[in-house]
């Protein structure tokens, strides 16, 4: 896909990256394109999938989820429908803000969200104690944000 993108697209994919908000206008003066171009260019860029979604991050601890875990995961078996049964799963629940199925020691790595312990033990027993497939789990809690974000790098190969 990067093949079809031009320095044009990747300055445009680098400023929403910034800020999904930013006008048309402004977008058109920071590429040197006009609006139309710039609409034509973001439409082909959501429509294949370059630009997966557009969101808007909340700090959790202004909603009262005050910790984050990082959960490494190993299951006990590894078929198709029991991955694809854990990734259902994990999907669904809304304190699991990011799950990478990965090599490794473990099977999965999930981020999560809890207001408190109590309410991360309530999570692990709905993910984990209750799902006779998880072999064992082991929590990072962490301590401090260093660096969040999302961003790829829109740089042409």
């Amino acid at each position: 896909m990067s093949d079809s993108l031009d320095a044009a697209d990747m300055r445009l994919l680098e400023l929403v990256q910034q800020n999904s908000r930013t006008s048309l206008e402004t977008l058109s003066e920071e590429c040197n394109l006009s609006v139309p171009s710039i609409q034509r260019r973001l439409k082909k860029l959501r429509d294949t999938g370059v630009i997966r979604k557009e969101v808007a991050v909340v700090a959790p601890e202004k909603l009262g989820y005050l910790m984050t875990f990082i959960v490494y995961v190993e299951l006990e078996r590894e078929a198709l429908h029991q991955l694809d049964s854990f990734r259902k799963r994990v999907k669904s629940d809304p304190q699991v803000q990011q799950c990478y199925y990965v090599t490794g020691e473990s099977d999965f790595i999930l981020i999560c969200n809890a207001r408190d312990m109590q309410d991360f033990e309530a999570l692990t027993h709905r993910l984990f104690f209750e799902n006779s497939n998880v072999r064992r789990f082991r929590t990072s809690v962490v301590m401090n944000v260093t660096k969040l974000g999302l961003s790829v790098p829109c740089d042409l190969p």
